[in-house]
């Protein structure tokens, strides 16, 4: 039978949070657990003035980026406009309903003036390696070397760069950019590219490691 809706709920008020809205099993919510991102603050404390106004939250702003390169956004400023509507990032950045979302140049402007010459991505990246190290996901079994896969040798005097079978690492970086956002370059200039690289990689070994190490959580 032909049913219509006719009842308007759509100005229906409900007492809830924005906790209750994000699904158990969402990809933002095994980053949120993978990794405790207050690590950034001592790398970056430096980088800003004990006096003046108060500033976004930098870790804030680098978690912008990880929802910008985990999900292959491909601007900053399509990442402000998912903000605006995506209450499961908005929840990863701690927001609530109501909380003011950054304009699209924030990010831009603190890279500029306290970023830039700094190797911030570069600590970022290697700790997110290193907690896939510490919990032995980490195999050093094999390298890469010039996209060729080579048997790693423990005896330095026997060593002899003999490969095992060719195989490239064009599969990871087919995955960087089809669904991480390398397809193009989204920021100009040499000096960022090596950032665009270091949070990519570093987006997808975090969703690996969440991947691996998220326990469903049992309902009460």
């Amino acid at each position: 039978m032909l049913t219509k809706n006719q009842i308007n709920e759509r100005e229906q008020l409900e007492m809830l949070t924005i906790e209750q809205l994000v699904p158990q099993e969402h990809l933002v919510r095994k980053l949120d657990a993978a990794i405790d991102f207050s690590f950034i603050y001592p790398l970056v404390e430096d980088l800003y003035s004990t006096i003046g106004r108060p500033c976004i939250d930098p870790v804030v702003l680098i978690k912008m980026t990880f929802i910008q390169y985990t999900f292959g956004i491909r601007s900053m400023r399509q990442t402000i406009k998912e903000l605006e509507t995506n209450v499961a990032h908005s929840w990863f950045l701690g927001f609530g309903f109501h909380t003011e979302i950054p304009h699209f140049s924030t990010f831009g402007k603190n890279y500029v003036r306290r970023f830039a010459d700094t190797d911030l991505f570069e600590q970022i990246f290697y700790k997110v390696l290193n907690e896939v190290a510490n919990r032995e996901l980490l195999s050093p079994d094999h390298v890469f070397i010039d996209s060729t896969l080579a048997k790693a040798s423990a005896n330095k005097r026997k060593f002899e760069k003999k490969v095992v079978r060719k195989k490239t690492i064009e599969r990871v970086f087919a995955n960087a950019k089809e669904k991480h956002g390398m397809r193009w370059t989204t920021l100009r200039g040499l000096k960022k590219m090596p950032m665009q690289a270091m949070l990519t990689f570093a987006a997808l070994n975090l969703k690996k490691l969440d991947s691996w190490t998220w326990i469903t959580p049992t309902m009460a």
